[in-house]
């Protein structure tokens, strides 16, 4: 299993998920140009890619799913209840292009579990991948993470989780009141210090790589996040992904 995270953040968000014969996108809230340049310095081709997962319709998740519909036959797997949000955002999305898929499902050889978040739309999820005997969790774009759901994703190879804000920065911050209160909600984002405290419950002797996604521009940086989880985990390589720079490939 390899892993490259392109963008990782409010304008953007695309990841790269390599399985041996099995290619796997999830998000792709970059152009379709920016896409296809990285896949040719994996030495993939875009008709290489197996199939497009998506976390939910906010624009920096599916900015570029207009130009793919239209490039590639690429199928869109998604659930169901996801297929109407986002088809309002994109009118090239049609059921013919989507494969709907279930709670747990597969992708050919790929073990699939949805991972349901708590957001601002009306329909998201996240991802727990599975290939042979590798498992990636990939979580953004939610408030909290329910209690049910932390028995299911305790030890994974990796974690791809939202680090997104620094609570103090938010609060002292230029945003209006009802942004900060959106941001800090339920249905909002996970703070650092959350992420530290969710991280350090589920990971496990088989984690062998934390990447911290989905940081604010405006209310965090990568060194306020990168030290807040290390208060938390003081023994696992942690990442820290962002917009104008996104990881190495991670091979787990």
């Amino acid at each position: 299993m390899k892993i490259k995270v392109i963008e990782s953040g409010s304008k953007g968000n695309c990841t790269i998920i390599l399985l041996d014969y099995i290619n796997i996108i999830i998000d792709i809230g970059i152009s379709y140009k920016k896409l296809t340049n990285e896949l040719d310095k994996l030495n993939i081709n875009i008709d290489d890619i197996t199939g497009l997962l998506i976390t939910h319709n906010h624009k920096d998740h599916i900015a570029g799913l207009s130009t793919f519909l239209k490039k590639t036959n690429i199928k869109v797997f998604i659930p169901k209840k996801m297929y109407k949000s986002i088809k309002s955002e994109v009118e090239e999305l049609t059921e013919e292009n989507c494969v709907f898929i279930d709670d747990e499902d597969k992708i050919l050889d790929v073990d699939l579990k949805l991972i349901h978040t708590s957001h601002d739309v009306e329909y998201s999820v996240g991802y727990d991948i599975k290939y042979k005997d590798k498992e990636l969790v990939y979580i953004t774009d939610t408030g909290y993470l329910n209690r049910k759901i932390l028995s299911t994703i305790t030890n994974k190879d990796i974690y791809i989780i939202e680090s997104n804000h620094d609570e103090r920065m938010l609060m002292d911050g230029p945003y209006p009141r009802f942004l900060k209160d959106r941001v800090i909600s339920d249905y909002g984002h996970l703070s650092n210090e959350m992420t530290g405290k969710y991280l350090k419950k589920i990971i496990g002797d088989k984690t062998k790589y934390i990447v911290l996604a989905h940081l604010s521009e405006i209310n965090n940086t990568p060194d306020i996040a990168l030290s807040t989880i290390e208060k938390y985990i003081s023994d696992k390589e942690i990442i820290v992904a962002s917009q104008t720079k996104g990881t190495r490939v991670l091979e787990v």
